[in-house]
Order: C-alpha cells, then structure tokens, then sequence
C-alpha cells in the first residue's frame, strides 16, 4: 500500500526545513507585502474623447476609454510607452491618453471614493483648472427646488435651438455643472443656473448629478 504525506517546506541557502503552519502563515504575509499593488490616484477628463473618431491607433480603439469633459476617472499606475494610463470609469474600463486627463491633487481614500461616488467635476475650460462647484451660485428663493445637472454635450442657443427667442437661453458646454431651479417647462426646458449667468437649458442635453 502506497501512503504518502505531504508536508510544506521552507528552503534555505544552507538547509530544507519542514515549515510549521506559523512559519508557513508569516512566510505567506511576508511575500504578499512585497507584492507591487499599481498606485490608485483620480484624473478629472478636460476634453471630450470618443477613441473610434479621436484614436491615433484605431486599432487600440476598442480598448480605449471614452469620456466627457469634467468626468473623473480612477487611474492605475503609471503611462506607458505611447503616453496612455489605464483607467476606469462609469463601470467601464480601457487605456486613457494622458494629454487628455489632469490629476486631481488628493490623497485621502475617503475624499477619493466620495469624488468617484461624485463621477464628475466642474472644469474651467479658460486655464483648465478644477473649480468649486457650489460657491458660484446666486441667491434663490427657500422655497424653489434646486437640482445639481451636468450637461453631456456642448449648446449654442444661436446654433442649436429650436426656438425663436433663443437669447432667454443659456449656452453652455459639456461637463459644466448646471443648478436647475424649479420643474422642467413643457418644451422640455428647465430654468439654470451657470457661473451666475441663468436661462432656459433642454433637458435632454442634462444629466442628473447627486449632491452626495
């Protein structure tokens, strides 16, 4: 009869030795500590990227993120040698170009996991820098329903509007924070709230954004 019993070692430059299941279990969080684990940090989108249409490699296209401007995305390590970082964002993931994306300065795991919660941040297109995005909104009545809206896509009333008094509108472009006030008109417009400038936005161009 053939019995055999098999038995975990530890194997040294000068002697094997039988590993006891405490040495066995501190060798184990010993060679998982030195496991590199790519470093995590959040990157804010500043220009819109659609990789079928914008790819400098169509081939890689598919493996390529698309996003909006002012939309955060999680970054894994570093970029490679063609200047893409892996990232992942809106439950999608795939290679982001690095000319494409600014890091958003924040350390604190907490603040990181609120801002992914967030999905998007204000972008000021004039020095691309990141802004608040509650400090610019004006009085309003206590009693008028505020919403917090980011737009998807860019409008021009002048261009894009399918009414006559377009000037009561507000123009703006994608991934700026919107501050809804009130119920959406029967047109489908809401009245919003822009760096203090207010008019009538389409709804359909807007995407709810939580406050939390």
């Amino acid at each position: 009869m053939d019995t055999r019993l098999e038995v975990d070692v530890l194997i040294f430059p000068d002697k094997v030795k039988i590993a006891s299941p405490e040495e066995l279990s501190e060798w184990e969080l010993e060679s998982a500590s030195q496991v590199s684990i790519p470093a995590v940090r959040l990157f804010v989108a500043l220009y819109p990227y659609n990789p079928a249409a914008m790819s400098p490699n169509h081939e890689m296209a598919a493996e390529e993120l698309p996003f909006v401007p002012g939309q955060i995305i999680k970054i894994f390590g570093d970029t490679d040698s063609d200047g893409f970082y892996h990232g992942e964002s809106g439950g999608l993931s795939g290679y982001v170009p690095s000319n494409m994306v600014d890091e958003i300065p924040v350390d604190d795991e907490y603040l990181k996991h609120l801002l992914m919660q967030q999905g998007f941040l204000p972008v000021d297109h004039s020095d691309m820098s990141l802004t608040p995005d509650l400090s610019e909104v004006a009085s309003i009545s206590d009693d008028v329903v505020v919403q917090r809206m980011v737009a998807l896509f860019d409008y021009d009333p002048w261009e894009s509007s399918p009414n006559i008094d377009s000037e009561v509108e507000l123009g703006f472009r994608s991934g700026d924070i919107i501050y809804v006030l009130g119920d959406m008109d029967q047109d489908g417009f809401f009245y919003g709230d822009l760096h203090g400038h207010r008019g009538l936005v389409p709804s359909n161009y807007l995407q709810a954004l939580p406050w939390n």
